[in-house]
């Protein structure tokens, strides 16, 4: 894992005064970015939020990211899978049509990663809020069809769920 992986995930994180936290359903994703994170030299734990929930936390410190800026081509794709891992959906249901996109509530970040997206040649539709009812500031785009074969291999996903998922389009 990278650091650019790890600024990707903290889409769906909480920043807290002196810490990063991440909490998931998945425990074994919460397990593989403590690990990970640990590999890049760095303290971390793991808990369990509440007795009754199922949601698994990582918490660390803010100093990781402290001054880290995305600089190249390969820190715009670690970017780009980590914020898929946290912000991105792609259908589980085999009778549904397959489908991948990312979805947020701040849509500057939403552009600004899906303007890295398609500097890899990946075709991406519109930017839009699926209910302005629903929730007027809830956007999200999606991966043309044509381009789910690139996306999977060169985007990818390190989620134990949706690399599952994503490995049926190679």
């Amino acid at each position: 894992m990278t650091k650019a992986y790890l600024l990707g995930t903290l889409h769906d994180g909480t920043v807290r005064r002196l810490t990063y936290r991440i909490a998931q359903k998945d425990q074994e994703y919460i397990k593989f970015l403590l690990k990970e994170i640990k590999a890049l030299g760095q303290n971390a734990w793991m808990y369990k939020e509440g007795k009754a929930r199922n949601l698994y936390v990582v918490e660390f410190s803010k100093s990781v990211l402290k001054d880290f800026k995305i600089n190249s081509q390969q820190d715009k794709l670690d970017y780009i899978r980590g914020y898929f891992d946290a912000e991105g959906g792609i259908s589980r249901d085999p009778k549904v049509r397959y489908y991948i996109y990312f979805a947020q509530k701040n849509l500057k970040d939403l552009e600004q990663v899906k303007k890295y997206i398609e500097e890899f040649g990946i075709i991406c539709g519109k930017v839009h809020n699926p209910s302005k009812k629903v929730d007027p500031n809830y956007w999200r785009f999606f991966i043309s069809i044509k381009s789910y074969e690139e996306f999977a291999r060169a985007i990818g996903s390190w989620h134990p769920i949706k690399s599952h998922f994503l490995r049926m389009k190679l």
